[in-house]
């Protein structure tokens, strides 16, 4: 029943307005925390600080940051630095991290091979593409270092599941997203010159009960390591 409930609130039914992603987060942001604060986040941010790596000493980067969930775990758990950049002035005004700038993941202004760990959490799915994103995620990573990236798995897209907010208006909207399959990414790193290391599906997990509610996929997880020149 749980599960049920929860996946009505990522909407199968398509009668909700959708906004483009800069329109919602500049309504979501006031509401929005730095911190997973729903059981699909809480299941996506299990998966991705499985697969995170030591991140003491390093150089990471929050890409899509938002409010800066990423980054502060970062350096919770010993990063050098943590940047976030994003493309919402509205999120970033409600982020916490010292070292944040207004850009997009497909033109990130840093040096090439400047960052050791990039984190991008449930973003990518807001772009029709994937390439250009990949290839600046590739360029700016050191030769040892990895990104993960998660998305909304492309299962609940497909089955007509959409990701939903309530606006301080009260009235409830939909986020625009593409659905990109596993093959799409591995096209779009492959041809960037990453490589898939690891993917995890996860089903939904309450965090409140630490229990499996359902074996149906809500996100993907991937780790990329840059392949060798």
């Amino acid at each position: 029943m749980i599960f049920k409930k929860f996946v009505r609130r990522l909407v199968s039914d398509n009668s909700f307005k959708t906004l483009s992603s800069l329109d919602a987060y500049a309504q979501w942001a006031a509401s929005y925390p730095p911190y997973a604060h729903n059981a699909l986040m809480q299941t996506e941010q299990r998966a991705m600080l499985d697969l995170l790596p030591d991140v003491s000493g390093c150089m990471v980067l929050d890409l899509a940051c938002g409010t800066g969930r990423y980054g502060l775990l970062a350096l919770e758990r010993g990063a050098k630095a943590a940047l976030g950049l994003d493309n919402s002035p509205a999120m970033l005004g409600a982020n916490g991290l010292q070292q944040r700038a207004l850009a997009t993941t497909e033109a990130i202004p840093l040096a090439g091979e400047s960052i050791d760990v990039v984190v991008c959490g449930l973003a990518l799915g807001h772009l029709p593409a994937l390439g250009l994103s990949m290839r600046e995620i590739s360029r700016v990573l050191k030769p040892c270092g990895c990104a993960l990236v998660s998305d909304f798995h492309p299962f609940l897209f497909l089955n007509g599941q959409r990701r939903t907010f309530t606006a301080p208006d009260g009235k409830t909207y939909a986020v625009e997203h593409y659905a990109h399959l596993y093959a799409d990414y591995h096209r779009a790193a492959r041809e960037a010159g990453l490589r898939i290391e690891q993917v995890v599906e996860p089903a939904l997990v309450l965090e409140e009960e630490n229990s499996l509610k359902s074996d149906v996929p809500v996100v993907i997880v991937y780790r990329l390591g840059k392949m060798a020149v």
